[in-house]
């Protein structure tokens, strides 16, 4: 049992079963650097206190360095028989420097180590999430600058609801990976406390420096409650949380990219690149890119249920059960990433058939609101304006005809204030230019919002 670091206590060896299953390397070794900073951090504060001696110190940098460079280099062998990235690399600078290695552990515990390692990585991977956010967010604004004036059919319930310009509907996405960014922002905020010095959950009897190892690694200060900051796991749950909802946005984008593409509705073609066919169909092109975006949101989503349902029972401090904490949130990050990097290299590339999506805009009653908008405006009350308004468009279903197409004795037959001036003015372009607000759909609002957005963009 010499081997293992706590070893000491058995008599007899760890089964072998049990020694695969135990370990976690295969999972936590991509934390090498965040772990080799983090003990280069302690190891200084140590020699700054007077616990450690300058020389070794100086054999624990060289060493770790070394270490370092064998791990980029592929050199370093990695082994379950140590269980974890911290030990590995805790037995390979003992084997390098001897005795000094030994010394690196002093007034720290596996229990604050890991959970220091993985803020720190967690925190650099959420930088890079957001900039993967913003590049969206760039493609997107361009898109909606190019088709500002692109007229299609805003839906709800799926149904023809209102006419909407494409660029408004695109902007609605930049308006949702915006909070998406803001959400990963706030996580990392409350995450940047550094647990290092809370050992194994009651702190340490050495007279260690928190301050100097929470700013040596670029936390904002340390962690307050030694027992809390090894124990909980708060911020993997609330970067799960803000992971699984930016899936849930772009599964959403994904179903209507899916939706658009089909033969039925025909208002885009995405690129051959992002498109897989059939094994039997020679005709098909599937968009397999947005249907995998949608499907791995299920999985984003599992791993926040899986880290909340983990955490739930657990008694403070540290239990083997938030070995497993990893696992999802690691898999979760690098499935968003995928599924950011995916969108942002495909819709540049997106095709958008302009003629058909006005054509289906012109259809199925899109205009109605504005006939009873017309009828309000000439002092009909609304209530009184939307029973007109319907019985026009009962009247449209059954003679196969749109509501522009309406005769005057047809309206006058309806109701006496509805006129042909009224009906012959439903024009989509009209409609869409007439919401010209702040959040409307208007061209000129369009431009105004992506205008906003590229110099904002541009500051961040």
């Amino acid at each position: 049992m010499s081997e293992k670091p706590w070893g000491g206590r058995f008599e007899s060896p760890t089964d072998e079963f049990v020694e695969a299953f135990n370990a976690s390397t295969d999972i936590d070794a991509r934390m090498y650097a965040e772990d080799i900073a983090g003990s280069k951090a302690h190891a200084r504060m140590l020699c700054d206190r007077g616990i450690l001696a300058q020389e070794d110190l100086n054999a624990i940098l060289r060493g770790l360095d070394e270490i370092e460079g064998e791990i980029k280099s592929g050199e370093f062998a990695f082994t379950i028989a140590l269980e974890d990235v911290h030990m590995n690399i805790e037995s390979r600078l003992t084997e390098k420097i001897g005795d000094a290695g030994k010394r690196l552990h002093t007034a720290r515990s596996r229990n604050d180590q890991v959970t220091t390692d993985t803020r720190l990585y967690l925190r650099r991977r959420s930088d890079a999430m957001v900039a993967r956010i913003r590049l969206l967010q760039s493609v997107l604004v361009e898109l909606a600058d190019a088709h500002a004036d692109t007229i299609m059919p805003g839906f709800t319930h799926l149904q023809t609801a209102q006419p909407v310009t494409f660029g408004h509907h695109l902007l609605a996405y930049v308006e949702m990976l915006e909070r998406d960014a803001g959400r990963f922002l706030d996580a990392r905020k409350r995450m940047n406390q550094c647990p290092l010095g809370s050992a194994a959950l009651a702190g340490t009897t050495f007279p260690i420096n928190r301050q100097m190892t929470a700013e040596a690694l670029g936390f904002d200060a340390p962690t307050a409650n030694s027992l809390d900051a090894v124990s909980d796991r708060d911020y993997i749950m609330e970067l799960l949380a803000a992971a699984s909802i930016c899936a849930v946005h772009l599964s959403r984008f994904s179903e209507e990219l899916i939706l658009w593409m089909s033969a039925q509705f025909g208002f885009i073609d995405l690129p051959d690149a992002f498109c897989t066919g059939s094994s039997i169909m020679p005709q098909k092109k599937n968009p397999d890119m947005p249907e995998l975006v949608r499907g791995k949101s299920g999985r984003i989503i599992g791993g926040l249920i899986a880290i909340l349902t983990t955490v739930k029972g657990l008694p403070l401090a540290y239990n083997k059960d938030m070995q497993e904490d990893k696992t999802a949130v690691f898999d979760a990050f690098d499935n968003l990433e995928g599924c950011l990097k995916v969108f942002a290299d495909m819709l540049p590339g997106m095709q958008v058939n302009k003629e058909i999506m006005h054509k289906a805009a012109s259809s199925g009653f899109a205009t109605a609101t504005d006939l009873a908008d017309a009828l309000v405006r000439a002092g009909v009350p609304f209530r009184k304006a939307h029973a007109i308004v319907g019985k026009s468009v009962a009247h449209c279903i059954h003679e196969n005809i749109e509501l522009h197409e309406m005769d005057a004795a047809t309206c006058a037959d309806i109701d006496s204030r509805l006129t042909t001036d009224m009906v012959r003015s439903l024009c989509v372009e009209t409609c869409v230019a007439a919401r010209n607000h702040i959040g409307g759909t208007a061209p000129d609002q369009v431009r105004i919002q992506v205008d906003t957005w590229k110099k904002r963009l541009e500051q961040l």
